[in-house]
């Protein structure tokens, strides 16, 4: 894939694969995206009246990131992915194994661990190599129904509905192959999403990757070049994330967000006075912050309204 030439300018920390991983997640994103502008609403919702309107209706040159794992959907969308392929008799029994151990440690540990998933990409990436794109595409709209419907996090999903009804574009940002998050993405009713390029050739999978996993450095990479692309200004964009790991990306932005964080996160977001929400005991921490869109009636019928549209998709 030909590198972008719209690239501005980088932090020290990116390596040059991840800037090559960030160029080619903004590039396949554009590509895949269906946004379809006339159908956003621009309707402001309820606001707040002590706190100023968040997101800003019909604020063009802002939009919103999400993180997907633990952030937006219950554990790892490769780790679901694997289970459909296993399912599907893409590999063996001892495989699925090492899925389900990798898929259990997120959960327990709440975290990415950069060797768990590293192995997991691998695996995935030997799996799917000879493969067509368009079959993996086909079978990822099954996989999506069968194990990550259920598992999207309804506050998380409010917040993006909000920014969605405020004309905003909304976009994925993971480490989960661009083919899987685009589906994800497309299945909520977002823009699109930035996420890791696998190499293909005349369609087919050849099993290795460009760049490098869209983890880190590289996602900030990503969204800078998304950004740039797109006319966006990042100090009114807003991202949200539960790990520590996308420092990088949330730092970006003007409004930063942490979503069930982990224990590095919530000590970075309180020591810089960003806003956190927990859903995963309906807790919230000490210094939480909703956009005004998302207030506690808002949350509420978004949920509500997040819930019944998943019904009438399955």
């Amino acid at each position: 894939m030909a590198a972008l030439g719209w690239l501005t300018p980088r932090r020290r920390s990116a390596t040059a694969r991840s800037v090559l991983a960030g160029e080619a997640a903004a590039e396949a994103a554009r590509k895949t995206s269906a946004e379809d502008e006339s159908a956003l609403l621009t309707g402001a919702p309820d606001q707040a009246p002590e706190e100023p309107a968040f997101p800003v209706a019909g604020d063009d040159r802002a939009a919103a990131f999400f993180d997907l794992d633990n952030t937006v959907m219950q554990g790892a969308a490769i780790f679901h992915f694997g289970r459909g392929l296993y399912k599907r008799k893409f590999f063996e029994r001892r495989e699925l194994t090492r899925f389900a151990w990798q898929q259990a440690w997120f959960r327990l540990a709440g975290v990415e661990d950069p060797e768990h998933m590293q192995d997991a990409r691998d695996s995935a990436l030997s799996i799917v190599k000879g493969h067509r794109v368009s079959e993996l595409m086909s079978i990822g709209e099954e996989i999506y129904d069968e194990y990550m419907a259920d598992r999207i996090w309804p506050g998380t999903r409010a917040l993006a509905q909000a920014h969605l009804d405020a004309g905003q574009r909304v976009w994925l940002v993971t480490a989960a192959p661009v083919e899987t998050a685009t589906i994800i993405a497309r299945r909520l009713g977002l823009t699109g999403a930035l996420g890791t390029v696998a190499e293909s050739v005349d369609g087919v999978y050849t099993g290795r990757l460009v760049g490098e996993p869209l983890h880190g450095p590289a996602k900030a990479e990503a969204v800078r070049a998304l950004a740039a692309a797109e006319g966006l200004d990042l100090e009114r964009c807003a991202a949200y994330s539960d790990s520590h790991n996308d420092i990088p990306m949330l730092s970006l932005v003007g409004h930063p967000y942490a979503i069930n964080p982990d224990t590095k996160l919530r000590k970075h977001a309180r020591s810089l006075d960003w806003r956190l929400r927990d859903y995963r005991t309906g807790r919230k921490a000490a210094k939480v912050g909703i956009p005004a869109a998302a207030g506690v009636g808002a949350l509420a019928g978004g949920t509500a309204a997040a819930l019944a549209l998943h019904r009438r998709r399955r």
